[in-house]
């Protein structure tokens, strides 16, 4: 079971997020590439890490241009970066991302 996953959730049409990119970068001393994935039909990235990845401040880039294009959406936001910290022995790590053309939140889930 990967330690860091996600969720998109699209709160105008009421369903998830498939079909978007997803990356995770370790940004502590300048941008270090970890992983790459793309949202399943639920809207889930459950394997983003295939190793723990240890402390330290992380990045997780959505890319949501072409499920927008494709569900009809218009949106003001090319990209969604979460940026969070990493602490040894606090895992799992689950960053859902609840989304709209023109808002957008994020939690720390389980």
């Amino acid at each position: 079971m990967s330690r860091v996953t996600t969720h998109v959730l699209d709160a105008t049409l009421g369903r998830p997020g498939d079909g978007i990119p997803v990356t995770l970068e370790q940004i502590d001393a300048g941008a270090t590439y970890v992983a790459h994935a793309t949202t399943d039909a639920d809207g889930r990235v459950r394997e983003l890490t295939p190793d723990l990845p240890g402390a330290g401040t992380y990045r997780l880039t959505f890319d949501p241009t072409e499920y927008f294009a494709r569900t009809g959406q218009t949106s003001f936001y090319p990209s969604i970066s979460v940026t969070f910290t990493v602490v040894d022995g606090e895992w799992p790590y689950h960053v859902p991302l609840l989304l709209s053309p023109f808002a957008y939140s994020t939690y720390r889930g389980v």
